[in-house]
């Protein structure tokens, strides 16, 4: 029988982390700190797989980068986390501040944080801060047998900071372009002289311009945790998340006339371009959150576990864009020129969201034998109950006039923009008017409870996974309420040879409530299905200093909308969308070198035929860091290059090119400080993240050059 020690090198490798420093902060000595970056590097009981196998071990794709990967790769937010991962697109929507867009395998998913869902609805939340997070984790393909509800394409989760017994502690001032200022600080510890009390501060200052014009932001964030440790079978943390931040929105919805194409007049908008108006605009949120973590062993055959959140958050948003009305966008007078040089119509848009959120999830652990067979079995209850209100003023295209396809002679243009040459009047719709347009809408609520069993049987060199849940999901979106009943299931299949290669097959499903009658059969629509075939192997030689994955999957969406060329169907939900691909990771060191490569190619096709909207069928990244020894000692180096292919606008009308960046780092650091250097897109290069078939473009993110001081005592 092959047995894999539970922190194997696998698990360092396969997120990348180099193995000279633990973490920014850790002792520069050799043993303290391989073993911190594999604490770091583990997959945990609050990981995305909700397991700590290790990686190679697991019949499923997971993708891994810890909080060292990121700083050393220069991330600024969570959505930078997915750039150097396969099959992952990070920059779905280019430079945004409202969240973090992410697909996986051609499909977006949800965002959990310590396996328990963190955001919901549509601007409801504040994304995570990222100096807050350990590691960023993305189980690939459905993951409805550990979550219930939810894509086709995966999960994203990222795992909180927790106490930590040894002490460490650190003070982070960044500086860079934008004027950006940020300060930080991480305090950890035992509070006590046995040790059975841990504490953990982690807070944040930011104040910072954008590579859009009157956009900034300012942020605080405060995250402290308690954990108590009566013995060495017992731990319980409690984390405190605190997040306010001001702020506008990145995303301009520049018209693709003026941005992918030229302007009628030959000319093009600036990147920079803000289309809001100064004293309008806005976009501050606030999330508030306790999340509580407890495990407790029995005995040698069992423990159990729990998770448990409570969520507020609000947000406070206003934005004036130029409106969509048809065409390229523009208005033209009559004498066929553009509107006095480029003047076109602004809506103005105002929500007030909220959510609220009660979430546990509790699990209780065996690991036993039965003959030949050792059993890994964890059997579960899930509670997800959450409630959003959002209320939105709509006022369209204010000014213009559909039947003449120009000004309206009561408002006129005073509330128009040039996008080309934008000057801001201060002219925005007053109180009154945009009451008028106001909804007041319902609040909608979803109460999901599940119950699940996994069990990880291992024999001899056989590694089978088998999982099955039971959800029943109760959705009010204040009109209507709606149950939906889910059973999920998944199997797994992985060899380990004695050459450490290790092939593997799994199905997974997965399912998505949708609400509404169809207007055809006169029953409740059903639930969208997700299903999943993946095949690969797994490749670590047994220095376990390299590893690598090779996978192919296969996707099928089911019960969307009719295509478009359906004719008397017999229901509303005969879509089926489908997606392959197959993807590449490699993490190789040599020498005083790490290197990492990934690759992808995603096949997508929508119930209409059509290629799915903002998704590269192909993808390649690498990484390349350098840690020198001897008299350069303390030494830190790192150059990346990230391609990106062409992508669809979801009509298969409209293509966004190709664009390739390269980013670098060079730090120097000691066991008391760290002095470094990142730089994203070194060349500045200019291009377009995505176009929509709505006509809409958005820009990708402009050079960041960010300069880090770190001091440790």
């Amino acid at each position: 029988m092959i047995r894999y020690p539970r922190l194997t090198a696998a698990i360092s490798a396969v997120v990348m982390s180099p193995l000279l420093h633990a973490q920014e902060g850790a002792p520069a000595s050799g043993a303290d700190t391989i073993e911190e970056v594999m604490v770091i590097g583990q997959l945990g009981r609050y990981s995305a797989t909700k397991s700590d196998t290790p990686i190679l071990e697991t019949a499923r794709s997971v993708s891994i980068e810890t909080a060292l990967d990121l700083r050393e790769k220069g991330a600024l937010n969570v959505a930078d986390a997915y750039l150097y991962s396969a099959g992952v697109f990070g920059e779905r929507y280019g430079f945004a501040t409202r969240g973090d867009w992410v697909s996986v395998r051609g499909l977006d998913v949800p965002e959990y944080r310590d396996s328990l869902q963190a955001l919901f609805g549509n601007y409801n939340n504040t994304r995570p801060d990222i100096y807050t997070i350990e590691q960023v984790e993305v189980l690939k393909g459905p993951a409805s047998v550990l979550y219930g509800q939810g894509s086709p394409g995966g999960i994203v989760n990222v795992v909180s900071k927790t106490p930590r017994s040894e002490p460490f502690r650190e003070l982070v001032v960044e500086g860079g372009n934008f004027d950006r200022l940020q300060l930080a600080a991480d305090l950890t510890g035992p509070l006590d002289q046995d040790g059975q009390w841990l504490y953990r501060l982690n807070g944040v200052y930011r104040n910072t311009d954008t590579q859009v014009d009157h956009v900034s932001e300012e942020a605080l964030v405060f995250a402290p945790s308690l954990s108590w440790t009566p013995d060495d079978r017992t731990r319980v943390t409690a984390l405190l998340n605190l997040q306010d931040t001001d702020s506008d929105t990145g995303s301009q919805f520049h018209q693709v006339d003026g941005t992918l194409r030229p302007a009628p007049d030959g000319r093009f908008i600036d990147q920079s371009a803000y289309t809001g108006e100064p004293g309008f605009n806005r976009y501050d949120t606030e999330n508030r959150s306790v999340t509580l973590l407890a495990d407790r062993f029995i005995n040698s055959t069992w423990s159990v576990e729990g998770t448990a959140r409570y969520t507020e958050g609000e947000s406070d948003y206003r934005q004036a864009w130029a409106s969509f009305i048809g065409g390229d966008r523009w208005v033209y007078d009559e004498g066929g020129e553009l509107y006095r040089d480029g003047m076109v119509p602004r809506t103005f848009y105002v929500a007030d969201n909220t959510s609220e959120q009660f979430a546990t999830d509790l699990r209780a652990r065996g690991s036993f034998s039965t003959g030949p067979f050792e059993h890994e079995l964890m059997i579960g209850a899930m509670l997800q109950d959450v409630t959003t209100d959002t209320d939105t003023a709509y006022l369209y295209a204010l000014g213009y006039d559909f039947s003449t396809a120009g000004p309206d002679e009561a408002p006129g243009d005073r509330f128009w923009i040039n996008p080309l040459e934008p000057v801001y009047n201060g002219n925005i719709p007053d109180g009154d008017l945009i009451d008028s347009y106001f909804n007041d809408a319902p609040a909608a609520s979803t109460r999901d409870p599940g119950f699940y069993i996994n069990d990880q049987i291992t024999a001899g060199n056989w590694n089978l996974l088998l999982g099955l849940r039971h959800d029943n999901v109760e959705t009010d979106n204040g009109v209507t309420v709606q149950d939906d009943d889910a059973t999920s299931y998944s199997v797994g299949v992985l060899y380990g040879t004695e050459i450490g290669l290790f092939p593997y097959v799994s199905y997974a499903e997965s399912f998505e409530p949708v609400v509404g009658t169809d207007n055809v059969t006169g029953a409740a629509l059903k639930p969208r299905d997700g299903e999943q075939i993946e095949l690969g192997i797994k490749y670590q030689p047994g220095n376990g200093g390299a590893f690598a994955t090779l996978a192919w999957f296969d996707i099928e969406e089911s019960n969307l909308s009719n295509p478009n060329a359906l004719v008397g169907a017999n229901s509303q939900q005969e879509g089926v969308s489908t997606i392959h691909g197959v993807e590449f990771e490699a993490f190789v060191p040599f020498g005083n070198f790490r290197w990492e490569t990934n690759l992808s190619r995603v096949e997508t096709e929508n119930p209409d035929g059509y290629r799915f909207a903002s998704v590269p069928r192909d993808q390649a990244s690498t990484w390349i860091s350098y840690r020198p020894g001897g008299a350069w000692q303390g030494l830190k180096a790192g150059a990346g290059v990230r391609y990106v292919g062409d992508s669809w606008d979801g009509a298969d009308a409209l293509r966004t090119p190709s664009y390739t960046l390269a980013d670098l780092m060079v730090a120097y650091e000691t066991e008391e400080w760290q002095m470094s250097l990142n730089v994203t897109n070194v060349g500045n290069k200019e291009y377009q993240a995505t176009c929509l078939a709505r006509g809409d473009c958005f820009p990708g993110e402009a050079r960041s050059v960010v300069a880090r001081f770190i001091q440790r005592f």
